[in-house]
């Protein structure tokens, strides 16, 4: 198991406990409840919402080839995760990579942010830009069309 998915397995594995805690108390309704609403936060700490990662250097290559930005990301982030809900459809007609998955994804993050892991981190022609704004990105999706 990758650390991409170590956040989400801890949150489901202390759900059920917690759960499984009210369950013998006599409450199955509050620990269903509880169960059902850890396993949809897990589900959105995942890489499961986010499109298939590529490695870094395929989403270069591939950037060069159409254009289009190249989104470095890694779950559990609460910015990735915002610019991955407001860009909706769009999110997919971007390179995403999961540095955690990467290597050269987290190196190719460290060389443009002073040597920190910030994400999101979205390279638009070869300039990096951290945390922009979705509508941002959303703007440099519509010039490539």
């Amino acid at each position: 198991m990758t650390r991409t998915w170590i956040p989400p397995t801890l949150i489901v594995l202390c759900g059920s406990v917690a759960a499984a805690g009210m369950l013998f108390s006599g409450r199955p309704v509050s620990a269903a409840a509880l169960l059902l609403g850890l396993v949809l936060l897990a589900g959105v700490n995942s890489p499961l919402i986010f499109p298939k990662s590529i490695g870094a250097l395929e989403a270069q290559r591939r950037s060069a080839a159409d254009g289009r930005p190249v989104v470095y990301w890694r779950s559990g982030c609460t910015y990735c995760l915002r610019l991955r809900f407001r860009l909706g459809r769009s999110a997919r007609q971007l390179h995403w990579v999961d540095i955690w998955r990467d290597p050269a994804g987290a190196a190719a993050v460290r060389a443009a942010n002073e040597g920190n892991e910030t994400v999101p981190t979205v390279v638009v022609a070869g300039e990096p830009h951290v945390n922009p704004d979705p509508q941002w990105v959303r703007e440099q999706l519509s010039r490539l069309a």
